[in-house]
């Protein structure tokens, strides 16, 4: 029979994780776990998880006389990140669901936040961080320039909790790059068993 190794170690479930933004641009998180300023959480994400999407066109060439294509060119290649924020009275939240700088939604004298969304919305550009976490397995992607591109209908109803559902498109750097990439790295360990060791001869009693 052939033998296939296998390592639950090296295999991830989504079980935990968080999103931060912080202005567009800034340095990405120098170590797996919660970023400090100027980062700021985007609290509660829903049950949902993270969904890290793959947006790709490609064009086949097949030369004359054969049926299959001897070069694939790719026209396009995006990536998307997509969570539905439960903490919709976040003022982040809020700014980054409406595309409102976060200062403007301080509250009034009275308490109360107001807030009016333009009909010629500007682009609205900024750092990103996600992290998933599997007991001590994480990965990070850390977004420099990356903007909410899809927004979900929000749905009010008692049965349900209001979320704001987004894509986050995530946009080149000055060096061409859309994503950074980070995980722990657990090494298996591959070595055989050892066999029980032998029980130990009985000691001779002289009478």
């Amino acid at each position: 029979m052939i033998q296939i190794s296998r390592a639950a170690d090296l295999a991830m479930v989504g079980a935990n994780g968080g999103a931060w933004v912080a202005p567009q641009g800034t340095p990405g998180p120098t170590v797996l776990g919660t970023p400090s300023a100027p980062w700021t959480g985007l609290g509660a994400i829903s049950d949902g998880g993270l969904k890290y999407g793959f947006d790709e066109d490609h064009k086949e060439f097949t030369p004359w006389g054969v049926t299959s294509a001897f070069r694939t060119q790719i026209t396009k290649s995006v990536r998307t990140f997509g969570i539905t924020m439960w903490e919709t009275n976040s003022p982040i939240v809020k700014s980054l669901m409406f595309r409102i700088p976060v200062n403007d939604l301080a509250p009034g004298a009275d308490g109360i936040t107001r807030f009016a969304e333009t009909a010629s919305p500007a682009p609205d550009r900024r750092a990103w961080y996600f992290l998933v976490a599997d007991g001590d397995t994480m990965e990070g992607f850390y977004v420099p320039s990356g903007e909410i591109t899809d927004r979900s209908d929000v749905t009010y109803k008692s049965e349900d909790m209001a979320g704001y559902d987004v894509k986050i498109t995530a946009y080149p750097d000055s060096r061409n790059n859309t994503v950074y990439h980070t995980f722990s790295v657990k090494i298996p360990d591959a070595s055989p068993t050892p066999p029980p060791a032998p029980n130990p001869a009985p000691s001779e009693t002289k009478s």
